[in-house]
């Protein structure tokens, strides 16, 4: 407020028609500037009083979320204007709980199909000492989000180093063995011509050109292996519940275990938090999972077949875990299964464990396996968790 308008407004009464005309124009002057300013703030701002109806709303706000009826933004609270319902929710529970200084994170899909990463956080709004209504602040952060990811992609492709120079080695041996092997049928080959002409007996080629055959599959066989293993993933990257994956996943494959006579216990305690992935592929991952576990129990052939999912918090990761009593594997063969094509099943192609592993590595996540032969196998999956500076104040 302007000196001339707190000084006018005092003294009100004592005003002239033409002093309270210039009060008027100054203070709509002013109320032009700070809309001006709350319009031009590229982070949302939705401003709510104290029964959480809308006051004041900013372009950015509707741009990154979706309202509707705003035309009853007087009669109805905030989060009943909301299209999106976890935003919905969050503000609705904050305004239940009393609930300020907290925030969370979204994905919304704007409507290019194009998923955005907000954060929305609840800020008091305070006048003259009290609390008067709220401030939803809503920051858009999808750039940074995209930037973490592609930093992660960086990093990964610096193990190509290593992996291209194993590549390299493994290449090394068939090339020399294919060299030698052509080498030997030319000077063979040269030796008849400058004889007798005749071409070496049949046996005697068939056996070169055998190896010769056999060495460049093992370089196909190669090739195969490290382009699969380099080969991006086509990964939708947004929050989801990954309790709530696992808990329908379970309800669709739970008569197919008890019709095996399989036990399964499952406890979820995350939480309702909500990780940044793609909810096809960590059901990919969990599916897989499962069935090994499965096959590994039924392979055990022990009086009960037991599987238990898990799923916690802790030190900001969220952490599942898949252990059965099955067969077990020895320390050879646990080095080995996330290795392209390495399989101990008659039926396995050897891929399904290494794609669980490149899909976890996209999800910036760790996959650790214990084993013992003939006691049983556990998978643990940690998985980092957004990370949320939230204060909770009492109104």
């Amino acid at each position: 407020m302007t000196d001339f308008v707190e000084k006018a407004s005092e003294k009100i009464k004592k005003l002239s028609d033409e002093q309270l005309e210039r009060l008027v124009k100054n203070v709509r002057e002013e109320n032009e500037v700070y809309d001006s300013i709350i319009q031009s703030i590229p982070s949302g701002l939705v401003i709510v009083d104290k029964n959480w109806c809308i006051s004041k709303i900013n372009k950015a706000a509707k741009r990154y979320i979706h309202f509707f009826h705003l035309h009853q933004v007087k009669s109805e609270p905030v989060w009943n204007l909301i299209e999106d319902k976890e935003v919905s929710d969050f503000i609705s529970l904050c305004a239940q709980k009393h609930n300020t200084n907290t925030s969370e994170e979204f994905s919304i899909v704007s409507a290019d199909e194009k998923a955005r990463f907000i954060v929305v956080s609840i800020l008091p709004l305070v006048r003259n000492g009290k609390i008067a209504g709220n401030i939803i602040f809503i920051e858009d952060i999808t750039a940074k989000r995209q930037q973490e990811i592609l930093v992660h992609r960086m990093e990964s492709m610096k193990s190509l180093t290593s992996l291209a120079a194993s590549v390299a080695h493994e290449i090394k041996n068939p090339l020399g063995a294919i060299s030698i092997h052509i080498q030997l049928l030319q000077k063979s080959i040269k030796k008849c011509r400058n004889g007798d002409g005749m071409l070496p007996d049949e046996k005697f080629m068939e056996k070169y050109l055998e190896v010769i055959n056999e060495e460049i599959e093992s370089l196909n066989k190669i090739v195969m292996d490290f382009l699969f293993a380099v080969r991006p993933l086509k990964a939708d990257l947004r929050l989801y519940e990954p309790d709530s994956i696992i808990k329908k996943s379970m309800d669709f494959f739970m008569p197919e275990f008890e019709s095996s006579g399989i036990a399964v216990s499952v406890r979820l305690q995350g939480n309702g938090v909500r990780l940044l992935i793609d909810d096809k592929l960590f059901r990919e991952i969990f599916i897989n999972i499962i069935q090994n576990a499965k096959s590994a129990v039924l392979s055990g052939k022990k009086p009960e077949g037991k599987i238990a999912v898990n799923s916690f918090l802790k030190d900001g990761q969220y952490i599942m875990t898949i252990a059965d009593n099955g067969c077990g594997m020895d320390e050879a063969t646990c080095s080995r299964i996330f290795e392209p094509y390495y399989t101990t099943k008659a039926d396995g192609t050897g891929l399904g464990l290494t794609t669980v592993y490149k899909i976890v590595k996209e999800f910036r996540g760790d996959i650790a396996v214990n084993s013992e032969l003939e006691k049983g196998t556990v998978f643990t999956i940690q998985i980092p968790a957004p990370q949320k500076n939230t204060m909770l104040l009492e109104e």
